[in-house]
C-alpha cells in the first residue's frame, strides 16, 4: 500500500469538452489551448496572496536602487567577475556557494511541498505573480469576467479596440520594467535607466532588456497556465512528494455530493421548510464559480490534480457561496486526504523531519563557510616558457605568475615569504599592494642555490600574508625545479 496521493490529469481535451475525467487519460501530450476567463475575487487568500505579490515585486523592483556604500548593492558584474552582494564580494571561484545555495533552496522547496503542498506555485512562483498582475490589469482595462467574454464576441469597434489596445499598452509596460530591472541586476541601473531615457543605449543592453521584455509579455500575458501546465517540471514530480499528510486544496466529497442547484438555505412547500439533506443533495450547489476563479482553469471538485497551483482562489470562492447559503464554510479548504477519509493528520513524520534537519545542517554549514570565508584567493603559475635559468652569481631561478585577489572591502598591503627550500628567496620586491575588491598579477622569480637541491623537482610553500592583518594569510603549494647536485 502506497502513502502517495494519486494524481488525475483533468485538462480540458477540446474534442470532448471542458472537465470530462473520464477523457483525461485520451488526450493528446498537448491540448489546444483554450482561454481561460479568470473571475475577480475576494477573500482571506487571495489577500494574502496580494500582499505577498505586491511585497515580491517591491523587492524585485526596488532592490536594484539600493546602494551599499559607492556601488550598487546588489550587482552581478560579468565583465569584471564580481558578484557584489551587499557588503560581500564573490569571484568565479566562488561558485561552489552558489551550488550549495542552489542545493538550499531545493531542499527548502521539498520541505515546503511535503508539509504544505504548492504554496510556493500560489503565492510566490514569479511566474504566477507576474500572471496574476496581468489578470489584475485586464480587470482593470476590459471590466469583469462576463464583460471580458462578451467583449471578445462583440465585433471590432473603437471602444473594444480602445480597451485592448489599453491592456497590452500596460501590459508591455510592465514587461519593459521587469526587463530593464532585470538587466540592472548585470549593469548598474541608475546609468541604465539614463542611457535608455536618453536613447543611448548599448547594443546589449537593447538586446538583453528586449528579449526579457518580450518573455515576460508572451509568459504572463498569453501563456500563463501553460508554462504551469507544460513547461514547468514541478508540477510533474509534486506527486512523488506528496503524502497522505501533506496540506492541500481539497474538496469535501462526503459533504458536497450530490450536487444540485438550489435556492438559498432552504426550498418551502406551504408551511414546511425543506432542507437540502432531505432533498439527498449535498453542500455543493454546482454554482461553477470555483472553476471561474481558477488560473489554470481547472474543476478542483475531479480531485487532485497536476495543474493545481495551489492559489486557494476557489476556496475563497466556495466559502463566499457558503456564506450566502448559510451553509458551513470549508467545503473546499486546505486538508489532507487522512483528514477527508476521517482519519488524523501526522504533523510530525519522518520524512518532513528528515528534511528539515538536511536543511537546517546545510543552512549553517553555509553561513559559518560564508562568515568564515577568507577575503583572499591566490594562483600561482609556473612560466611554461622555460625550465628553470642560472644567475651570474650560480644561483638556479625559477619563474611564477602569482594573482592575488583582495575580497576584502578595503586595500591591503600584501606579504610575499617563500620557503620549503633552504635559502630560497625572492629576486625584486616582496611587498604588493591590492585595492578591495580587485585583483593583480605580477610575474614572480625565486632563487635557490644548487647546494639546497637534492632532487630535479622539489616543493616550495609561497605565504601571502596582509601585512595590517595577520588573519588574512594564505599558502600555496609550488613546484621548483632544476638540476640536482650530486
Amino acid at each position: 500500500m502506497t502513502d502517495k496521493i494519486p494524481l488525475r490529469n483533468v485538462t480540458p481535451d477540446p474534442a470532448v469538452g471542458a472537465h470530462d475525467p473520464k477523457q483525461g487519460a485520451k488526450q493528446e501530450m498537448y491540448a489546444s489551448r483554450k482561454h481561460i476567463y479568470v473571475r475577480e475575487i475576494k477573500g482571506l487568500f487571495q489577500r494574502v496572496r496580494r500582499s505577498a505579490n505586491w511585497f515580491l515585486m517591491a523587492l524585485y523592483f526596488g532592490i536594484p536602487w539600493l546602494y551599499w556604500g559607492d556601488r550598487q548593492a546588489i550587482l552581478f558584474d560579468l565583465p569584471a567577475r564580481e558578484f557584489h552582494i551587499f557588503g560581500g564580494t564573490f569571484y568565479p571561484q566562488d561558485f561552489m556557494l552558489l551550488s550549495w545555495l542552489l542545493i538550499i533552496c531545493a531542499f527548502g522547496l521539498f520541505f515546503i511541498t511535503v508539509f504544505a503542498g504548492r504554496v510556493w506555485c500560489g503565492y510566490t512562483c514569479p511566474q504566477s505573480v507576474w500572471t496574476w498582475l496581468y489578470i489584475w490589469v485586464e480587470h482593470l482595462t476590459e471590466g469583469t469576467r462576463n464583460r471580458r467574454m462578451k467583449l471578445d464576441k462583440q465585433p471590432t469597434s473603437g471602444e473594444k479596440a480602445a480597451r485592448k489596445g489599453a491592456k497590452h499598452v500596460l501590459w508591455l509596460a510592465i514587461a519593459f520594467a521587469t526587463g530593464l530591472t532585470f538587466v540592472g541586476y548585470f549593469t548598474p541601473i541608475r546609468g541604465l535607466v539614463a542611457d535608455f531615457a536618453t536613447l543611448s543605449a548599448g547594443g546589449w543592453a537593447l538586446f538583453w532588456v528586449g528579449f526579457f521584455t518580450v518573455f515576460t509579455y508572451l509568459n504572463a500575458g498569453w501563456l500563463r497556465e501553460q508554462v504551469c501546465i507544460y513547461m514547468c517540471p514541478y508540477a510533474r514530480f509534486q506527486s512523488v512528494m506528496f503524502d497522505q499528510d501533506t496540506l492541500i486544496v481539497s474538496y469535501d466529497e462526503a459533504r458536497g455530493e450530490p450536487r444540485g442547484a438550489r435556492k438559498r438555505n432552504t426550498d418551502h412547500q406551504g408551511e414546511r421548510s425543506i432542507d437540502h439533506r432531505e432533498r439527498g443533495l449535498g453542500d455543493c450547489i454546482d454554482c461553477g464559480l470555483c472553476v471561474q476563479v481558477c488560473p489554470t482553469g481547472i474543476d478542483i471538485r475531479d480531485g487532485l490534480q497536476v495543474e493545481c497551483i495551489t492559489c486557494a482562489a476557489c476556496i475563497d470562492a466556495c466559502d463566499s457561496v457558503m456564506d450566502k447559503m448559510n451553509y458551513p464554510r470549508g467545503l473546499i479548504r486546505y486538508t489532507t486526504e487522512h483528514a477527508l477519509e476521517g482519519g488524523k493528520t501526522h504533523i510530525l513524520r519522518p520524512r518532513l523531519i528528515g528534511y528539515f534537519i538536511a536543511l537546517c545542517v546545510m543552512i549553517g554549514l553555509f553561513v559559518w563557510t560564508v562568515s568564515d570565508r577568507l577575503p583572499l584567493d591566490v594562483d600561482i603559475e609556473r612560466d611554461r616558457n622555460q625550465l628553470y635559468s642560472m644567475t651570474r652569481e650560480g644561483d638556479i631561478t625559477n619563474s611564477y605568475i602569482l594573482t592575488i585577489r583582495n575580497l576584502d572591502d578595503k586595500a591591503h598591503r600584501y606579504v610575499i615569504t617563500p620557503s620549503g627550500l633552504e635559502g630560497i628567496s625572492l629576486i625584486g620586491n616582496d611587498i604588493i599592494s591590492v585595492d578591495a575588491g580587485r585583483s593583480t598579477t605580477l610575474p614572480l622569480q625565486l632563487a635557490v642555490s644548487p647546494d639546497a637541491l637534492d632532487a630535479p623537482s622539489k616543493a616550495i610553500i609561497l605565504t601571502i600574508e596582509a601585512e595590517d592583518d595577520p588573519d588574512i594569510i594564505m599558502a600555496k603549494e609550488a613546484r621548483f625545479l632544476g638540476q640536482a647536485q650530486r
